[in-house]
């Protein structure tokens, strides 16, 4: 199955790209489902999943969750619900991916999908990135909040995306040979991106040319 991997800067509207690219395909997208699907399959809060996706978990953390493998009788009482380790939601991260790439042609959106599919033949990965200043400027418009905020927020998140790719795939999120193809968004903007990576996978062989944009 032919897939694309599009992993994103924070605030370059990566996700937006991401689903312009699936409708003029025609291919499935699979970007906050992610979420839902490893939330049910652990059984667990939506909520949970989406504080801890693509977050390194903290030195005291990773302590506990080894402590309580180690030492059954810190567990708590079988009434409360014990919150699954960071390297099982990457386990069932990765489980669903393949899942995913077994059903049909799709595009996948962050979650590692470029490091889990590494090795495939068959993917385009892409990396969506703006400048700093461009990515405040979309997160200040969508989310309502001050440049300065934004700016914050921007740093924030994309420092956790590298650390979590780091530490789940001990690869850098950033460099350029996990990828084939980097977009600008703000000198291409979203519709100018996504027609790039069409003709790019058309290129690649991996969309037919009847899948093309027109």
């Amino acid at each position: 199955m032919a897939i694309i991997t599009i992993s994103r800067m924070y605030g370059s509207g990566g996700s937006d790209v991401a689903a312009r690219v699936a409708q003029l395909l025609g291919w499935s997208l699979l970007d906050n489902a992610f979420v839902d699907a490893v939330a049910e399959r652990l059984g667990i809060p939506v909520s949970e999943v989406q504080a801890r996706e693509e977050r390194t978990p903290s030195l005291v953390e990773r302590l506990a969750s080894a402590l309580a493998v180690a030492s059954p009788e810190i567990l708590p009482p079988p009434t409360e619900q014990v919150p699954p380790s960071e390297e099982r939601l990457v386990d069932v991260t990765g489980r669903i991916i393949e899942e995913a790439v077994a059903r049909g042609h799709a595009v996948l959106v962050g979650r590692g999908a470029q490091s889990v599919l590494a090795r495939r033949a068959g993917v385009l990965h892409v990396f969506c990135y703006a400048p700093r200043e461009a990515l405040a400027r979309r997160v200040a418009e969508r989310r309502g909040v001050s440049i300065a905020d934004a700016e914050k927020n921007v740093d924030e998140i994309n420092k956790q995306r590298d650390q979590y790719v780091r530490a789940a795939f001990k690869r850098s999120w950033k460099a350029h040979d996990n990828y084939h193809l980097a977009v600008n968004t703000e000198w291409l903007g979203i519709e100018g991106a996504a027609q790039l990576i069409v003709s790019a996978a058309q290129r690649m062989g991996i969309a037919g040319r009847d899948e093309s944009p027109g």
